[in-house]
């Protein structure tokens, strides 16, 4: 039989908010992979480190940075071969995955090119929307609000077109679109509901009112803005 490929969401940057299901899956695994930047440290086994066992075969998936290049697909074709060559001989494969896996995740990228030939589970995650409002403490959506996730790098009339159909959003991947964003959100007369937050859950947690946020602005950071100013109003 061959071996168990896991896609572990480790969360938004707390190692305490891995689930137990992750956890498990983690430890019994023999091989752990994770997307890295093309030098330097993972994002994904940092928060995981505190709960590695130290006896696994690990593999860093080596991501390109520029946006116009991603997904690579030669990457996901060679990590998948990597991946796929130890699930053949009866190896688990746990991969990490910052957030979701399923949600904006980097995971879903060797899904499709391992799942059809391989055993796989995926394993939820707690997803930054949901620790950017715990962080704030303000729920992003109640009774039939809805709820929208909007990429930053939309243009502006898509981004302005998704704000202005929705009675809440969690706007993602603000990093360099920090002032479009507040550009389109002043135009609709949302700026002064705006909420911005930066490395939800980790020890550099940043959070301020979107209007007093200059930039530059990290690619962990997102904006919360309720229509009502809070959900439950």
């Amino acid at each position: 039989m061959t071996g168990l490929l896991s896609g572990i969401g480790v969360g938004p940057g707390d190692p305490d908010l891995i689930t137990l299901k992750a956890l498990k899956a983690l430890r019994q695994a023999a091989v752990v992979a994770y997307p890295a930047p093309p030098e330097g440290e993972s994002l994904a086994r940092s928060i995981a480190a505190p709960h590695l066992p130290g006896r696994q075969e690990e593999i860093a998936i080596r991501m390109p940075l520029e946006p116009s290049r991603f997904p690579a697909a030669e990457v996901y074709d060679e990590a998948a071969a990597r991946l796929g060559a130890r699930l053949e001989v009866g190896r688990d494969v746990a991969v990490l995955c910052e957030g979701d896996p399923f949600v904006y995740g980097s995971f879903l990228y060797l899904f499709e090119r391992l799942a059809q030939h391989h055993r796989v589970e995926v394993i939820p995650g707690v997803s930054s929307p949901m620790a950017c409002a715990a962080a704030l403490g303000l729920p992003l959506a109640a009774r039939n609000d809805v709820l929208t996730v909007i990429p930053a790098p939309l243009d502006d009339q898509r981004l302005m077109a998704q704000l202005a159909n929705c009675d809440a959003a969690a706007i993602v991947k603000v990093g360099r679109h920090l002032q479009k964003v507040r550009r389109v959100l002043d135009a609709l007369g949302l700026l002064g509901r705006a909420h911005y937050v930066e490395r939800a859950s980790m020890a550099a947690e940043r959070i301020l009112p979107l209007a007093e946020v200059e930039p530059p602005a990290p690619y962990f950071s997102m904006v919360i803005v309720h229509k009502r100013g809070a959900a439950w109003r």
